[in-house]
């Protein structure tokens, strides 16, 4: 017989044994059968797997995964302000890891790690096993997987999802180094209390940065990975906190068994208990604030755009102070806030708003501001807003470009702080691009001043005209350069009000001016954040771009500054609008400006170290409609001298306790000095009997014609008696001024007065009294308050023919 005919009879008995057998067992393969299959389809599989391992790609990290904090920091580059963002997040680098936090973590959570290549197939089908015989639902991914999981994929349990999350593990196991996969695990987990990454669980649980965990805090928080919120021993039930101690017990008995630590030295070790859960920290209070004006600076200098900011990794160190800023918010507070009565008073006491800023002069840091009450109940930003008229608070704005104008004033003599000008209420603007005929506040008559004084009472009717002598264009252009933006409305030279203050410049804003001045000219854009830094996992700081310098910009020549400044330095006396802030007790310059209809009232001032602003203003929280501070606390008027000043005295005491008291180190210009018959900061000028009963009356037309509107040199006659004007007026009762302050500024010994050109007489209006305190009725009185001198009752204005006035006329102040 052939061997092929062997084989066919061989297969013919297999074939007729088959039909032998029963219907059921014939229709089950044969082993050959079956055998063959399972090698067909376990080919096929890695065939498969191979294809798709070559072709496709790491996909792209979720967005979950690379969103982080902002982290905003005060200029100590240690406290906090506040984080923004949606994740609680701060990558940090692996070398900022200390060696046993990733060993406890490893010990944890794959103690293979180091070893397998991306999956571990035993520790799969040890956990498959153990939950198929009821020891509780395990999980075998290794490290790389749940890292792949955070960082490409989802938190779905599907079937689909854990094969891509097998083929990824191994390409990234393949792509990138041990330490790489561990920072990325390591940055994207979540450990509860709302913390994702290690360097937010050490601040949640331990409040230090990552680099100071210890090794039991180490092994803690390895041991919250497996059930973040469940192993919080703060807030566990009795039964997971004892779960909690039995994972941290496994930690360390890992750590020996890899060993990572000693039998003995893990015998010593205690239980770290954390501390309480903490309220995250978010933009309540003056956070938000503060993170507006930082951001708003990045935006605005282009460091980063918005989406780049907003997208978070950024460590950001403001230029804020800490005691400063909280010395802000306390003076806003005692000064104010602690006068107001919302109930008993609603209609006026109620939407009161606060807008402030501090910068130093000298290098243009912001060192503190006043957004708001509250970020969380108000979270818009007073301190950036450019929508309130900031009033006589612009006036040393005028003065600075009429001294730089090279114009003349009427009598074609340079303009001088010293030149004299027509101080009568709503005197008409001459030679102005629109008509305008304002009046000065209380609607009194100053008659010949000069621009000196002028500033002191803040007489609106001579700063209107002075204005239109220097150039519209120039005050505008002077305004610019000393930082008030070129965009904010109410800067319209075509307008004659532009020169009482009808721009709207944010507190921000007007500090800078403020502070160029206290700075002889040279003027900062004020910034806000002093390092900013940006944290990638593996690869450290990147993308951080370089912060601007600093540099100063020539705004005013010295001479000119400095003789604004010796200017405003007599606004802060017993006879200017900002006596108020003598209290201070050290040398200080400033102004203060009130809007027309009192809707809004401010005080900028400075000393050589510090340059302040203060506004006050009420808006209705609808409809965001100003509304008139009249009647706020209870008085019938709020002036520039009342809260503002008193805010901005109270903040510059506490921000300056402590520091050496500095003079102002002055060069005013030749022509611009202090007139000797003035007397020094504090020390009236010679003023009218104390018997007079009227105020001053205008003074003679000027030689030239012109009305007297602009300066006249000549040595005017001393003035006679004064007339009864001819409109009935309200009577002026010079009160007695009190005694200088021991701590004025600068004291200097006063001069006589020169009979050539002998001081015009001071008014001491009746509604600003420099002594004692006023007596008001109950309607302009706050009910169980003495009133305080600052904060002056209306008294019925004078009969007055109606001004000739534009639709944005400027404040009366």
């Amino acid at each position: 017989m052939t061997l092929r005919t062997s084989r066919q009879a061989r297969r013919a008995a297999r074939r007729e044994a088959r039909r032998a057998l029963p219907l059921l067992r014939r229709l089950l393969p044969t082993w050959r059968i079956t055998l063959g299959a399972a090698l067909t389809a376990l080919l096929l599989a890695v065939g498969a797997f191979a294809v798709l391992y070559v072709v496709v790609p790491l996909p792209d990290p979720n967005a979950q995964a690379v969103a982080q904090n902002n982290i905003y920091l005060y200029a100590d580059g240690v406290t906090e302000i506040a984080r923004t963002g949606a994740v609680n997040r701060t990558d940090v680098t692996i070398d900022k890891v200390p060696v046993s936090t990733r060993q406890a973590v490893v010990s944890a959570e794959d103690r293979t790690f180091y070893q397998n290549r991306g999956i571990d197939l035993k520790g799969m089908a040890r956990a498959g096993w153990n939950t198929l015989t009821g020891q509780g639902m395990q999980g075998g991914s290794t490290i790389t997987q749940q890292y792949v999981k955070n960082y490409y994929l989802t938190q779905s349990r599907t079937i689909e999802r854990k094969g891509r999350e097998l083929l990824i593990a191994l390409k990234v196991d393949q792509q990138r180094d041990k330490d790489e996969i561990l920072a990325g695990y390591l940055n994207t987990s979540y450990f509860g209390r709302g913390a994702y990454g290690i360097q937010s669980a050490a601040r949640a649980y331990y409040d230090v940065d990552v680099a100071e965990l210890t090794l039991p805090q180490s092994a803690y928080l390895a041991a919250l990975l497996q059930a973040p919120s469940a192993y919080d021993v703060k807030t566990a039930t009795p039964a997971n906190r004892e779960r909690a101690l039995a994972r941290w017990h496994y930690t360390l008995d890992g750590m020996v068994q890899l060993g990572f630590l000693s039998a003995t030295e893990r015998a010593t070790l205690a239980f770290p208990d954390p501390i309480d859960p903490q309220p995250t920290t978010g933009l309540a209070g003056q956070a938000g604030y503060l993170v507006g004006v930082a951001d708003d600076y990045l935006v605005g200098s282009g460091i980063l755009d918005s989406a780049t900011l907003k997208a978070g990794g950024w460590r950001i160190t403001t230029t804020f102070d800490q005691q400063k800023q909280e010395a802000f918010s306390r003076a806003v507070h005692d000064e104010l806030t602690e006068e107001l009565d919302p109930a008993a008073r609603p209609d006026t006491d109620t939407d009161v708003r606060v807008a402030g800023a501090s910068v130093e002069p000298a290098t243009g840091r912001v060192v503190a501001v006043h957004g708001g009450p509250d970020y969380a109940t108000q979270p818009y930003n007073d301190a950036l807003r450019q929508d309130n008229q900031i009033g006589s608070t612009f006036k040393p704005i005028d003065l600075a470009a009429g001294l730089t104008s090279h114009h003349s004033s009427g009598d074609g003599r340079p303009i001088s702080t010293e030149t004299r000008y027509d101080g009568t209420s709503e005197r008409p603007v001459t030679d102005g691009p629109t008509p305008y005929a304002p009046p000065n506040e209380d609607d009194l008559d100053y008659g010949s001043v000069t621009l000196r004084q002028a500033m002191v009472k803040s007489v609106n009717s001579v700063y209107a005209q002075l204005g239109v002598d220097a150039g519209l264009d120039h005050v505008r252009e002077t305004a610019i350069r000393l930082g008030i933006p070129a965009d904010v409305s109410g800067m319209d030279p075509a307008n004659t009000s532009m020169t009482l203050g009808t721009a709207t410049p944010s507190a921000l804003d007007l500090a800078a001016v403020y502070a160029a001045l206290a700075n002889h000219g040279e003027a900062h854009r004020p910034w806000s954040v002093a390092e900013l830094e940006r944290i990638t996992p593996g690869t450290g700081p990147v993308d951080a771009p370089d912060l601007p310098g600093h540099e100063t910009a020539t705004a005013l020549d010295r001479g000119t500054a400095d003789a604004v400044t010796d200017v405003l330095r007599e606004v802060i006396s017993t006879r200017g609008t900002g006596a108020a802030a003598l209290g201070l007790g050290r040398p200080a310059a400033g102004k203060t400006g009130t809007t027309d209809a009192n809707l809004s009232a401010w005080f900028a001032g400075y000393t050589p170290e510090l340059a302040t602003t203060v506004g006050l203003f009420r808006e209705n929280p609808k409809t965001h409609a100003k509304e008139p501070l009249a009647g706020t606390a209870g008085y019938a008027r709020i002036n520039g001298g009342a809260f503002p000043t008193r805010i901005w005295t109270a903040y510059m005491g506490d921000a300056l306790a402590g520091t050496a008291v500095q003079p102002f180190d002055l060069e005013p210009a030749e022509g611009n000095g202090r007139p000797a018959d003035n007397g020094p900061t504090g020390t009236p000028a010679t003023t009218a009997p104390a018997s007079a009963t009227t105020t001053p009356t205008a003074p003679s037309p000027a030689p030239d014609g012109t009305g007297g509107h602009g300066g006249t040199v000549q040595a005017p006659a001393a003035p006679a008696a004064p007339a009864a004007p001819a409109t009935p007026r309200q009577p002026t009762v010079p009160a007695p001024e009190p005694d200088r302050p021991t701590t004025a500024p600068e004291p200097t010994t006063p001069a006589a007065p020169t009979p050539q050109e002998p001081a015009p007489p001071q008014p001491t209006p009746s509604t600003r009294p420099t002594t004692g305190k006023p007596t008001a009725g109950p309607a302009t009185t706050a009910p169980g308050r003495t009133p305080d001198p600052t904060r002056t009752p209306v008294l019925p204005p004078a009969t007055r023919p109606p001004a000739t006035a534009q639709p944005d006329t400027p404040p009366p102040a």
